[in-house]
């Protein structure tokens, strides 16, 4: 089972939908740790100490803290965080427009979940909602309070279910101005015809579903050989680096990927689920209850 980490409501009009909510993701830990090297691998393990009395604190005495800047520090209580005077209510999803989710920068999206249904008798309202945004092919934008921690989040469908996504607040997206890229010479017409070429051939056969995390199996050939005994395998040689011939250079990694391609091998190419320019297709419609 799916653990239940809420249960919130959806606040559409004068419509109320209560909805469960789940982690949408399972993410896959390295397992490894601070270990005492001189020893031999014993844990190294972190301990909650207070600065001001240099003693160990024992979890039941750690609540929240606000500094005021002045030296002054405003304790807050569970209940003080469960009793904030929010202008909507804490257990609410409440929408605030219904928007295409191409108007939402990439770089805000955070964190993913799915909404399901504990109570039969909303099914109906659930339904038309998620349909609704089907039909229109809009997506909800809604403030939700989850975690501690109100948030911007989008509503999708996704199959028979509705997906929230929280999102940053657009302040907290840091600006690009302060980083500088040198200027060049525009790329020539010849040079984009090939890199669009090339797109194009990594992009064919691409199944996201295909792909894994290579860091963590290389990770576990390390410690198996290092289990037996043996000498671990190596990372390749690095490529030299210096000028190189850019028209060149996509014309080699062309007809390498189109050989790839012959050999049914996809390579380590870095790639995209769309291309610049295509319209992010929402997840096929449900089929019909």
């Amino acid at each position: 089972m799916v653990q239940t980490i809420g249960r919130l409501s959806i606040t559409w009009g004068l419509v109320s939908i209560p909805v469960t909510v789940h982690a949408a993701t399972a993410p896959h830990p390295v397992p490894l740790h601070q270990v005492h090297t001189r020893c031999g691998g014993g844990r190294i393990r972190l301990r909650r100490v207070c600065e001001r009395e240099a003693v160990e604190v024992p979890y039941d005495e750690v609540a929240r803290g606000w500094d005021a800047g002045d030296g002054r520090v405003v304790v807050l209580s569970e209940d003080d965080l469960a009793d904030l005077p929010l202008p909507n209510s804490p257990r609410a999803i409440d929408v605030v427009a219904f928007i295409s989710a191409d108007r939402i920068d990439p770089l805000l999206l955070h964190k993913p979940y799915y909404l399901g249904i504990g109570d039969s008798a909303v099914t109906r309202p659930y339904a038309l909602l998620r349909d609704a945004m089907y039909e229109s092919g809009l997506a909800a934008v809604v403030r939700v309070a989850l975690r501690s921690r109100e948030s911007l989040a989008l509503l999708r469908p996704r199959g028979q279910i509705i997906a929230m996504q929280t999102l940053l607040w657009p302040d907290e997206l840091r600006s690009s101005e302060e980083i500088t890229v040198p200027s060049t010479e525009p790329p020539r017409r010849q040079e984009l015809q090939m890199a669009r070429t090339l797109m194009d051939i990594a992009g064919e056969d691409f199944r996201l579903e295909d792909e894994h995390d290579a860091y963590r199996a290389a990770l576990e050939q390390v410690v198996a050989a290092r289990l037996e005994g043996l000498e671990p395998p190596h990372a390749p040689a690095p490529v030299e680096g210096g000028p190189v011939d850019l028209m060149a250079a996509l014309e080699k990694s062309v007809q390498a990927a189109r050989a790839h391609r012959r050999t049914g091998h996809t390579g380590n190419q870095e790639t995209t689920t769309s291309r610049p320019g295509q319209r992010r297709k929402q997840p096929g419609r449900p089929p019909a209850d």
